[in-house]
């Protein structure tokens, strides 16, 4: 059978293909291409890291493919278990075997069971066992992005299973984010964070264009998740995952923009009209994201939501969102009383 072009792969947030297998093969062999490297063709279910594509982790082993971690599973994360519970105010229940542990946001915890230790860490863990310098490093990257020095960690000291849970902030859904099939990196919106496994390390994504800086709605630093184990984030209201394909295009109200995978090209475009971006209601901005790969969205962004709190309080203005009439019919109201 001759060798087809159908290969496609995300080169720095680029689609490079179609290629054959031979094609792809050699990229592996020659370093170009690594373990995290998403790839893709037509009838998977989306672009998937090339160590968990079975047919394209066969190129693994040769070149500078990175060599396999430690762990029966190939995971330096702590493989956890988890249930998540309810509808519209959800909360995470995660099981961990003993000496497994997860580490989360402080004031997250809702219950856990009494052979879990809880203890204060400084950043988020990842660099346990470095330099100090490793640490306040790790602690600097969670100031950056407007978070504690500090996280909390869970840690089964018992002897069987124990679980512990952690409750989503405001009513919403809570995204499981597997990044061992991600690729090892998944980037998100600064406060969308809950929980993850002991670990993965929580940094800064700087964005690298100057509109983005200025004008996005989530500020110039957005949280990057890596690792290979298992991460848990919450957004508000109803939770919508889309699957860009290579130069597909979707534009995005830059509150609603949850979650990126690497391989997405994101970057600020103008609303096009003086008189949209003043009277619309809709802002002057909007994020246009280009695949390849998986973008996450969020129905009720909190802004949006803390927006109307204070509108019907009748406090005048809108922080992050919103045209100039917003004010004007704050001051209208204050006036009818």
């Amino acid at each position: 059978m001759a060798d087809i072009k159908e290969w496609y792969v995300a080169v720095s947030g680029q689609s490079v293909g179609p290629m054959t297998a031979s094609e792809l093969a050699a990229g592996f062999q020659s370093g170009q291409y690594a373990a995290s490297t998403l790839v893709f063709k037509q009838g998977m279910s989306g672009w998937t890291a090339a160590s968990q594509v079975p047919e394209v982790s066969v190129y693994l082993g040769v070149g500078s493919a990175a060599p396999p971690p430690p762990g029966a599973s190939g995971r330096r994360s702590h493989e956890v278990d988890y249930d998540i519970v309810g509808e519209e105010m959800q909360f995470v229940e995660v099981e961990l075997d003993p000496g497994e542990g997860a580490i989360a946001e402080a004031g997250s915890m809702m219950f856990m069971t009494s052979g879990i230790q809880m203890a204060t860490i400084f950043g988020d863990g990842s660099s346990q066992g470095g330099s100090f310098m490793d640490k306040l490093l790790g602690a600097g990257k969670r100031v950056l992005t407007g978070e504690s020095l500090f996280m909390t960690e869970f840690t089964n000291s018992g002897t069987g299973k124990q679980r512990v849970a952690f409750a989503a902030p405001y009513p919403g859904k809570i995204i499981p984010a597997d990044l061992y099939a991600m690729g090892g990196k998944l980037i998100c919106q600064k406060d969308a964070f809950l929980c993850a496994a002991k670990g993965v390390s929580i940094g800064i994504a700087f964005q690298k264009k100057v509109g983005v800086a200025l004008f996005g709605g989530e500020g110039f630093i957005m949280q990057i998740l890596e690792g290979d184990g298992l991460a848990f984030l919450h957004a508000g209201g109803t939770i919508v995952e889309k699957e860009l394909g290579p130069g597909e295009n979707l534009r995005v109200d830059t509150g609603c923009l949850v979650a990126l995978q690497p391989s997405i090209t994101y970057d600020i475009q103008y609303v096009g009209s003086i008189k949209s971006s003043i009277f619309g209601g809709e802002g002057f901005f909007f994020a246009s994201v280009t695949g390849p790969g998986k973008v996450w969205l969020q129905s009720l962004p909190f802004s949006r939501l803390a927006g109307r709190i204070r509108q019907s309080l009748g406090i005048v203005g809108r922080k992050d969102e919103g045209s100039v009439l917003g004010a004007l019919g704050g001051i209208g109201g204050i006036l009818e009383r």
